[in-house]
């Protein structure tokens, strides 16, 4: 076990600037020790086989990590970051709204000019360090991404004599094959697609032409032709009824183990539950593969949505160089691939990366699973933005009332505008 050192007592630790031990330092016999904060690092095991990897490139150094928990971790980072210390080296970012905060509060080091100086290439993050830069600056690297794909079932391709959905689909083309695959009644009924109850699986289809912002306000019209795409086939039987799986709290892996959708839009993070469940019998749906998501006409195949979790370096270290190293390692190609061999998704995508992922035991072997893996533009779920909670609360609230009937899909839109901008302008 790696040297973990567990901040039980936040608050008191913030009130003394004392941790149960460990801090950054070199020792007199010029070793140097790192401590990284992190959370759930029990349960996580790509931080013990980063930090390995690191240690083993890098004789003389030691990482040391600092486990804040997970249900309030960015208010623990801040508190403890605000004391001014430098117990920290390096330090994880959970979300964007917590990245904001410390950004802010001016507790993080700007890492542009220490990437541009070592020629860092920022595009092979498909566009996330943008989408990160505040003032001119940006303040993270990512080193791990969730991206959504669409999974589909074989089998049931296989049954119908369909042909099987490509990397290249139009919105209009997968609506067709959806309502083309869609067969049956009752207990036996395939449905041609599935959206979870989560509002990004349709809301976001909106943003991947790269016009529009979730938090921008205003007029959300281009949202207009997904939901009419998304409620013409719950009307039609193509999906199942939004209403009836949000009280009965139905799980879209369930459907999918079960065989009763043909496709399903989805993260990343479905592929090592569903090979889990495959090996331990939970699942039905064994044969399955993986492809880009729809796009809109025009908008390069590959271009998706998702999440990050990101590295940063206090602005209170007093072994800044260090700790960039460490960065650099963790979100550039030798730590994308450590990380890519423990099942996890990272940030930097290569062909050596895709890889080492299309290769673990479990994944589709056909080349467009493999192919759809290379992300061409990634936009984040929630953009940087100061009031993206407030924000997040009211596009909840009209997904549902247009996904229910309660509302038309243009008062809907229309009253999601106000609102947002009433947030905006408070």
């Amino acid at each position: 076990m790696k040297k973990a050192l567990v901040a039980l007592l936040v608050a008191l630790i913030a009130v003394s600037g004392a941790f149960a031990g460990g801090s950054s330092e070199k020792s007199s016999d010029g070793s140097t020790t790192l401590t990284w904060a992190v959370w759930d690092y029990a349960t996580t095991p790509y931080y013990d086989a980063l930090i390995d990897a690191y240690e083993a490139s890098h004789p003389g150094v030691s990482v040391e990590v600092i486990d804040l928990g997970s249900a309030d971790y960015q208010t623990a980072l801040q508190i403890q970051l605000s004391g001014g210390g430098s117990e920290f080296d390096v330090v994880a970012v959970k979300d964007i709204p917590g990245y904001n905060n410390l950004v802010k509060a001016g507790l993080l080091v700007d890492l542009a000019p220490l990437a541009e100086r070592d020629g860092i290439d920022t595009s092979l993050y498909g566009g996330i360090v943008e989408q990160v830069t505040v003032d001119g600056g940006y303040y993270e690297l990512p080193f791990r991404s969730d991206f959504w794909v669409i999974f589909y079932n074989k089998d049931l391709f296989d049954a119908a004599g369909v042909a099987y959905p490509t990397n290249d689909m139009t919105f209009e083309e997968y609506d067709a094959l959806a309502r083309q695959m869609t067969s049956g009644s009752g207990a036996s009924k395939v449905y041609g697609g599935h959206y979870h109850t989560w509002r990004s699986a349709i809301q976001l289809f909106g943003i991947l032409d790269g016009k529009h912002q979730i938090t921008d306000g205003g007029d959300y019209s281009y949202l207009k032709p997904y939901y009419e795409m998304a409620i013409n086939q719950q009307n039609d039987g193509i999906v199942q009824d939004y209403a009836t799986l949000k009280t009965s709290n139905i799980h879209y892996s369930g459907v999918f183990y079960n065989e009763s959708v043909a496709m399903m839009n989805m993260g990343s993070w479905y592929i090592a539950t569903l090979i889990a469940a495959n090996n331990d019998g939970t699942s039905d749906a064994e044969n399955w593969g993986i492809v880009k998501y729809p796009h809109a006409e025009g908008v390069e195949p590959g271009t998706t949505l998702g999440t990050i979790t990101a590295l940063a370096i206090p602005a209170g270290t007093e072994q800044q160089e260090e700790a960039w190293d460490f960065v650099k390692f963790v979100c550039g190609a030798e730590g994308a691939e450590v990380l890519a061999g423990t099942g996890s998704f990272p940030a930097l995508t290569n062909d050596a990366i895709n890889d080492i992922i299309a290769s673990t035991p479990g994944f589709p072997t056909d080349e467009a699973s493999k192919e759809a893996l290379n992300v061409a533009q990634l936009y984040l779920e929630m953009p940087l933005h100061d009031k993206s909670a407030e924000i997040e609360v009211v596009l909840n609230e009209f997904h549902d009332q247009i996904m229910t009937g309660n509302m038309s899909i243009d008062d809907g839109l229309a009253e999601m505008g106000r609102r947002v901008d009433e947030v905006l302008a408070n």
